[in-house]
């Protein structure tokens, strides 16, 4: 019998009565192969892979993390509850130490989901990853986290979730902006004043095969984990980066899903995207469960993988080497990048206009950072969407300085209803959410 190195618990959750129409590519039939699949193989007769079965995360787990405008109930389902009550109870899982490492196999997504939540973008309503992790800092106390997204689309959302967080490491790597979307994730942005250089992203060249997207993990990925020395790593694992995904344009293939994962050693992986239902999923999640178990997984292939067809170019190969010696040089200048920032005209704020591609909606955010050399600094994000609703959202930062701690207080009993539909005020070192509304 079969045994594996890493005890892994597995978490399923289809969604079966969410989707957001029948013929989506984000539809329940990207899960059913999977498990199908992993019961032909066998999966569960392997000694050490275990199944859990997932609890909904809370209100107060959404509101750690989300402002959700008006309210939760307005931009999620029960699913999306769920669904980030699969990460969670992966993460519970590794924490406890019921098992050594875990994979939330569960829709919907979230990596688009912002901190501020009009509706869904990017097929995400609320970021399944960040309530999971805000989670585990607050119930067993780990600080310092890596989250690594493999997702061919950049993780927009995460990046702004930790812009300002200096304890939180966010590297994605994905299809160049500049021909998927959600058109960002540049090495440019590389995080906030108060948290420059922990944000970093890695934009492939489109046919980035095996090869590109290893070396990307071997030359950047690990030597800055190594340095930064992180409490738990997530991988954020789309597998829409595989050469027969519809509607991406990479040559990522089972086997080398498969390789990152082995070298990444991730302690959690939570699905994201991955839309070749039939030709991809399957092998792709049944070889990311064989690596994160430390099982040999080189006999999965997928029927039609041919190498030659989708190896990649010298042009692309040549262009990820340049590529990595730029973000390597972002993050070992990390300490110099705040006094480049201190030099822009306006460093405390963040203007952004954000469309929400899924819904339709289209938001204004004007976002202002209290400057900190002590915490991650009170943030105040002022937001308009064209649906009618203006609120003012303020976060004071898990770690926050007492002088943090008064100006976000000071931001939020100053608002005025006259001026806004909602004032939000997520206080992380006490773990309350406060609401000021007409009629509260």
């Amino acid at each position: 019998m079969l045994k594996t190195k890493h005890k892994t618990g597995l978490v399923f959750f289809p969604a079966f009565d969410w989707a957001i129409s029948p013929t989506h590519p984000e539809r329940e039939e990207r899960l059913l192969y999977t498990q199908d699949q992993m019961l032909e193989e066998g999966l569960f007769d392997i000694e050490g892979i275990i199944e859990l079965k997932p609890d909904p995360v809370t209100l107060n787990d959404i509101q750690r993390v989300h402002f959700c405008v008006p309210d939760p109930w307005s931009v999620t389902t029960e699913s999306h509850f769920i669904s980030a009550g699969g990460a969670k109870t992966i993460g519970m899982a590794v924490l406890d130490g019921l098992v050594e490492r875990g994979f939330a196999l569960v829709r919907p997504p979230g990596h688009h989901a912002c901190r501020v939540v009009h509706g869904a973008r990017g097929f995400c309503n609320i970021n399944i990853e960040a309530i999971m992790i805000e989670y585990l800092r607050q119930a067993y106390g780990i600080d310092r986290v890596a989250i690594v997204d493999t997702d061919c689309h950049h993780g927009d959302g995460t990046q702004d979730i930790y812009w300002h967080d200096p304890d939180t490491l966010f590297i994605s790597l994905h299809q160049d902006g500049r021909t998927l979307y959600p058109g960002s994730g540049f090495p440019f942005e590389f995080g906030g004043i108060n948290a420059a250089g922990k944000t970093l992203n890695i934009p492939l060249p489109p046919n980035t095969s095996d090869e590109g997207f290893l070396y990307a993990i071997k030359n950047i990925v690990l030597p800055v984990l190594d340095e930064f020395k992180p409490d738990i790593i997530i991988n954020s694992a789309g597998q829409d980066n595989h050469y027969s995904d519809p509607i991406t344009n990479m040559n990522f293939s089972a086997r080398g899903y498969a390789e990152l994962t082995a070298l990444l050693q991730p302690d959690i992986a939570v699905l994201e995207g991955g839309y070749a239902i039939e030709g991809a999923l399957p092998y792709v999640n049944l070889a990311i469960v064989l690596a994160m178990a430390g099982v040999d997984f080189s006999r999965v292939k997928e029927p039609d993988y041919d190498p030659a067809a989708i190896r990649q170019t010298p042009a692309v190969t040549a262009a990820i080497e340049k590529m990595a010696q730029e973000v390597l040089a972002i993050w070992q200048q990390r300490k110099n990048l705040k006094d480049q920032l201190l030099r822009q005209e306006n460093p405390r704020q963040r203007n952004r206009n954000i469309f929400y591609d899924t819904d339709g909606i289209h938001e204004s955010q004007t976002e202002k950072i209290r400057i900190c050399p002590d915490c991650a600094g009170a943030l105040r994000i002022d937001s308009t969407s064209d649906r009618g609703m203006h609120v003012l959202a303020v976060h004071i930062p898990r770690k926050a300085c007492a002088a943090c701690k008064a100006t976000g207080y000071e931001w939020y009993d100053a608002a005025d209803l006259d001026r806004f539909d909602r004032i939000f005020l997520q206080d992380r070192p006490e773990d309350t959410y406060h609401e000021k509304s007409a009629g509260k």
